[in-house]
């Protein structure tokens, strides 16, 4: 018998995920107006149904890459965050996780760090900035800046000219119980800062919503769970964007 450790940080396999490719993404995205991506989130223990929804994002050719909204795990076991990893490995696209609030559960957080890295990153691909975002506040019990301020002004700070629109992912919307209520209208004056917001992205709710918590016209996709079989496939082009729920 083997008894693993709910604790082990002893990485079996590739990691840096992330860095690596965010390197593809924006190398791919230069100069690009017009492009497609998927979104995916809450695959935790659904692994026969991540895997087909790899297999039905591969046999599309209008994909250039897969945002993955986070729970990747359910118990923050590394082996559950290998296993997820080696499934999203098969991708004929590159891919980036975000920080679910299952994710930090035992040594989780650690595990993803390792994995697939920092929990608030961003990325551009053409001209799109992507904000990346942990917002599983009530996970790191209010005593760490969640959302993170800084990180945004930086960002917010640091944009090159290339940038005219953006998007902003996260696994946890405004108003659910991870996220820090207390701070969600000044969450939304800053990422409205950004060039031209298109939409936000998140998952954790397990269900498909659409909602627009600031009345604003800003809305907030919500991904489903791998368990109902569906992705969110976005196209942004230069006036405009799409939004489709694909099942598989």
């Amino acid at each position: 018998m083997i008894e693993y450790h709910p604790y082990d940080l002893d990485i079996d396999g590739e990691t840096g995920i992330n860095e690596k490719n965010i390197a593809i993404i924006e190398e791919t995205g230069k100069g690009r107006k017009e492009f497609a991506f998927a979104v995916i989130s809450d695959t935790q223990r659904w692994y026969d149904e991540t895997e087909d929804a790899v297999e039905a994002i591969n046999r599309r050719t209008d994909v250039d890459f897969v945002v993955h909204t986070g729970d990747l795990s359910d118990f923050g076991a590394k082996l559950e965050f290998e296993k997820q990893r080696d499934i999203l490995n098969r991708l004929n696209v590159p891919y980036v996780c975000l920080l679910g609030n299952h994710d930090c559960l035992a040594t989780g957080k650690e595990v993803f760090n390792i994995i697939f890295g920092e929990e608030d990153f961003a990325f551009t691909y053409g001209n799109t900035r992507f904000i990346c975002l942990n917002t599983n506040a009530l996970e790191f019990d209010y005593t760490d800046a969640v959302p993170d301020f800084t990180f945004l002004s930086n960002e917010l700070a640091s944009l090159t000219p290339e940038v005219e629109k953006t998007v902003v992912a996260m696994h946890a919307a405004p108003y659910s119980e991870q996220f820090n209520n207390n701070v969600a209208p000044i969450f939304h004056y800053i990422i409205d800062q950004f060039p031209k917001l298109q939409f936000c992205i998140h998952g954790h709710g397990h269900n498909i919503t659409v909602n627009d918590f600031f009345d604003d016209g800003t809305l907030y996709y919500q991904c489903p769970c791998a368990k109902k079989r569906a992705y969110l496939y976005f196209t942004i082009n230069e006036n405009d964007y799409t939004y489709e729920v694909v099942y598989y």
